[in-house]
């Protein structure tokens, strides 16, 4: 992060998202301090605590997508949960510790893909020597002669000329497969319980034969697996989630208590996810399968569309562990232009790329994105506001007939003007009845 600024933070997320200015540099300045922190000496780096954010605004407008692309500029480990699938102790339901226990197995996820791209290269030398091997065991008495042998099987191995020699690998024996019938992970019920079973029922080792271009990944993998050292990850991976890693709240408004309804019978098990949320927020140790991982210093993004209940019905000790909040603006004709156009992931380009694939040449006119813009923000407008997303379902219902006809079709020039949007869309954009189940 060292080369990324505040104001390159945000020039990278201008590459993906559109507009949201406020909410671009909330997250810019968060993921810059955290550099600043770890620049600090040890002492003083305990004492600096993450700035949590909420991000309020409604759906479509951007908020997990900010969140996620800043996670892989980070290369911090990154989980996105909905708040509203956690359930307070005793109830039925995952508990919030779970969580971090996700966000750890993805970190040593990330950090074993690193290890693996480090020695692969080393592995395949490993795997030639191995396959060499079971192509000619070694003997005692003619060391000079199986040299030059050995080396004439490794040019024909390499060149791919045995691929359909047979030869016999070990491979592991999977134990049975337990299963636990509960809307828990097995990881909630206990992070010894997944061990103890494979203490159980210990993998055994068996010998299959097989062609050397099916035993090549085999064996690549257990090179692999041997050359790293999994105590290496855990370490890197637990030191990571701790210093650097990203837990995006959705949906936070859900576990919200409003005022005005009263008390009610659901509400008491919402305000108790807060309460069960706010030692994790807050920084607490919590053991997970790799060892105890400290939450000190996790950053939490929370987003939610706050229609119905307001930030300050939050519990108040959980809304002073969210200092900074960013309201996100809604979406409009002219950002949906934007959106189709500008981004390096824009719709208008996903689907040329895709309709390419069976050789249709599709482009889109300036007027035609127009009029698809515009046609969102009419039915975001009449119907229910979805935001950006409502984009989504235009493109695919307009493009729907080619898609269907791309491969066999004989004309492969396909433009989208507004004439050809009109011609597709404009009657079911007016029936409002109907626009509510296709669009």
């Amino acid at each position: 992060m060292e080369e990324y600024t505040p104001k390159k933070i945000v020039d990278e997320l201008d590459k993906y998202v559109v507009g949201q200015k406020n909410a671009k540099k909330a997250v810019a300045v968060a993921m810059r301090n955290r550099y600043r922190r770890l620049q600090l000496p040890k002492s003083l780096q305990d004492e600096i605590s993450p700035k949590n954010i909420i991000l309020i605004g409604p759906t479509g407008v951007g908020k997990t997508e900010v969140a996620r692309r800043l996670a892989k500029l980070s290369r911090s480990p990154f989980i996105k949960v909905e708040a509203s699938k956690y359930t307070e102790v005793g109830y039925v339901g995952r508990d919030v510790e779970s969580m971090v226990r996700d966000l750890v197995e993805i970190s040593v996820s990330l950090v074993r893909e690193e290890k693996k791209a480090s020695v692969i290269d080393k592995a395949k030398i490993n795997t030639k020597e191995r396959l060499l091997d079971l192509l000619l065991p070694p003997t005692t008495g003619y060391a000079e002669q199986d040299s030059g042998t050995r080396e004439k099987l490794r040019v024909k191995l390499e060149a791919g000329e045995l691929d359909e020699r047979t030869v016999e690998v070990e491979v592991d024996d999977s134990p049975p497969q337990v299963e636990v019938f509960t809307n828990m992970g097995i990881e909630d019920m206990g992070s010894g319980l997944s061990d103890m079973m494979k203490n159980m029922f210990p993998s055994k080792k068996r010998k299959r034969k097989m062609k050397i271009s099916e035993a090549k990944p085999i064996l690549e993998q257990q090179e692999t697996n041997r050359l790293i050292d999994m105590d290496d990850v855990k370490d890197i991976a637990t030191e990571r989630v701790e210093q650097s890693g990203i837990i995006f709240l959705d949906e936070i408004d859900k576990i919200c208590v409003s005022n005005s309804s009263g008390t009610k019978g659901g509400d008491v098990s919402r305000e108790g996810v807060q309460r069960d949320l706010l030692p994790i927020v807050e920084g607490s140790t919590v053991n997970t399968k790799y060892g105890m991982v400290r939450t000190d210093h996790i950053l939490f993004i929370a987003a939610g569309a706050f229609h119905i209940a307001k930030p300050t019905d939050l519990i108040p000790e959980l809304q002073g562990r969210f200092p900074i909040r960013v309201e996100l603006e809604s979406l409009t004709a002219e950002e949906f232009v934007r959106i189709l156009k500008e981004p390096e992931n824009s719709l208008t380009r996903q689907y040329t790329a895709l309709l390419g694939a069976d050789g249709v040449e599709l482009s889109f006119t300036d007027d035609g994105i127009c009029r698809i813009a515009e046609m969102a923000d009419e039915l975001n407008k009449t119907l229910e506001n979805i935001g950006a997303r409502r984009l989504h379902t235009i493109v695919e219902k307009l493009l729907e007939e080619v898609s269907y006809e791309a491969p066999e079709v004989e004309s492969k020039g396909v433009v989208v003007d507004a004439a050809y949007v009109d011609e597709h869309l404009k009657d079911i954009v007016e029936d409002r009845d109907l626009s509510r189940y296709v669009l």
